[in-house]
């Protein structure tokens, strides 16, 4: 046997026996001979400290587990859909486009590891309140905001479309007075969205310049709603806080952000879950908000319009938690008259909530005044012909002519509105004519039908010739003839604040225009249009 070591001091054999020397020696080579054979056979590693930091890179991004969002009641983006194994479809977040590459491999499709490799604020989603006592479920659910400037919602229509929730606006500060008003149609909206099936939350569109007017505006939020079953989370929002007219201008992010959860963490304790309303712009890299702070407790609802919608359950490129997506302002919903906003939220409820306060509630009516604004008058009115007063200011199919008042016949006007409406009061009742078809001069003669020149149209009705961009003020009835009154008369199309139309003719008499509008000739009421300059 070759030795490697002097055999005087290790041959057990001539010694005839195991010396202490010989035992110290034989343990010195043994230590030696398992340290020789783990430096031949360990691997290479990359220094501690290079490890740490390549584990913290995977831990920076927001970590979203489709188990914890339906068990704690959470409500980050998820998607149950696996698509193919690359990252930028089984992540909610788009790492290429959230400038990091995954250093997560994702081939076998779990969704939870591969969205570890986004980037953005450490989030701890079982920290996320919800106050419902309906289970929270990771559904992705869609719905709508809305307020009086919807006007009378057809909830039924709106049902029948897929809508699953609504966001109502429940009221508002005053920017001027500071005073806190009802959304005139809030309670309208919530009766009639919950007998029709559709989940509701509600919102208040704050101007609070105090914690001390945080704490007011949630008790008066969360006495307001308590006769509703409020589902959906509360909301706070304050856009225009940086407009020169707005209560808050002067107010710092800091103090804008604590006024915020004064009024969120009020709302939480009344046992309703909160939820914080801003735009990406403002949201992203706390920009205008303490966005970092807000969103480890609290849901955000985002706005953001200029993204892609193909695919919604993936939600926005957004590194932040968003947990609803409004992603439009110019949605169209049967039963909506104009645009409305839509909404996509990332979780859904088992159930409905039971309204707090179980006692008996007054049937809320539609305020049929809520598209406009009356300007307060005390006159007394006659026809210049005669006209339809009718049970809200609208010409569509939802408005009813109650009575016809003719020349000579009085009414007591009590409020004008810009986009063309009368509000009248006849034998005691309230009613709503066209301005233009009345006159406060009660000795005026009746007026005929205008004079019988026979145009191009068929109409014995003169319009002077002009052309002119027009839209409406708000959303005007175009008609394939110049009369409300005409058996024959009806609404082809609407056009809305925004979309054109070219006015041909004019009719200062009896107050119609003469509109192209989709290469169609249609006629509309005068004082519901502006020139487009």
């Amino acid at each position: 046997m070759k030795k490697d070591f002097d055999s005087d001091d290790f041959d057990f054999e001539e010694k005839g026996g195991i010396g202490p020397i010989a035992i110290g020696g034989a343990v010195i080579l043994l230590v030696l001979v398992i340290g020789i054979i783990v430096l031949l056979i360990q691997k290479p590693t990359k220094p501690r400290e290079e490890n740490d930091n390549l584990f913290e890179e995977v831990e920076s991004g927001i970590e979203i587990s489709t188990e914890l969002a339906s068990d704690e009641g959470t409500a980050l983006l998820t998607s149950d859909e696996p698509t193919d194994n690359s990252s930028q479809s089984d992540s909610i977040h788009n790492t290429e486009e959230a400038g990091s590459a995954s250093s997560v491999d994702d081939s076998d499709g779990d969704l939870q590891e591969s969205v570890k490799a986004a980037t953005g604020a450490e989030i701890d989603i079982t920290q996320i309140v919800s106050a419902s006592s309906v289970s929270e479920n990771s559904n992705i659910t869609n719905g709508i905001d809305v307020s009086r400037f919807q006007g009378t919602i057809d909830w039924g229509q709106v049902a029948g479309s897929g809508i699953d929730f609504a966001m109502v606006r429940v009221g508002y500060r005053d920017s001027k007075t500071g005073e806190i008003k009802a959304d005139t149609n809030a309670k309208f909206n919530m009766q009639e969205a919950e007998k029709n099936g559709i989940k509701v939350g509600a919102y208040f569109f704050s101007t609070a310049v105090s914690n001390a007017e945080a704490i007011e505006e949630a008790n008066w939020v969360t006495n307001y709603i308590a006769k509703y079953s409020i589902t959906y989370p509360v909301g706070y929002n304050c856009e225009g806080f940086e407009n020169a007219a707005s209560r808050q201008v002067n107010l710092t992010q800091d103090e804008r952000s604590a006024i915020a959860l004064t009024f969120l963490d009020t709302i939480y304790n009344a046992g309703y879950t909160p939820i914080f309303y801003a735009s990406r712009s403002e949201l992203a890299g706390d920009a205008k908000w303490n966005t970092s702070q807000i969103q480890q407790k609290y849901k955000i609802w985002m706005a953001w319009y200029d993204q892609d919608t193909q695919n919604l359950a993936k939600g926005p490129s957004y590194d932040g938690q968003c947990a609803m997506w409004q992603y439009t302002s110019m949605g169209t919903v049967p039963g909506i008259n104009g645009k409305v906003d839509i909404d996509v939220a990332y979780f859904g409820y088992n159930g409905t909530e039971t309204a707090k306060d179980t006692s008996e509630r007054e049937t809320a009516s539609a305020d049929v005044e809520a598209l406009m604004n009356f300007d307060a008058v005390d006159e007394t009115v006659t026809a210049k012909n005669s006209t339809n007063l009718r049970n809200k200011p609208s010409q569509g199919s939802d408005s009813t002519v109650m009575v016809t008042l003719e020349n000579g016949q009085t009414a007591q006007r009590t409020g004008v509105s810009a986009s063309g409406w009368s509000r009248v009061i006849y034998e005691g009742n309230t009613y709503y004519a066209v301005s233009s078809f009345l006159t406060t001069d009660l000795s005026a003669p009746k007026q005929e039908s205008a004079p019988a020149v026979q145009e191009t149209s068929g109409f014995k009705t003169k319009f002077t010739d002009c052309s002119e961009t027009v839209t409406a003020k708000d959303v005007v009835n175009l008609r394939n003839k110049p009369s409300v009154t005409d058996e024959d008369s009806q609404v082809i199309a609407s056009l809305s604040s925004g979309e054109t139309a070219l006015r041909t003719g004019i009719n200062n008499e009896y107050g119609w225009s003469r509109v192209e509008y989709n290469g169609q000739t249609l006629y509309c009421v005068s004082s519901y249009l502006r020139v487009v300059e």
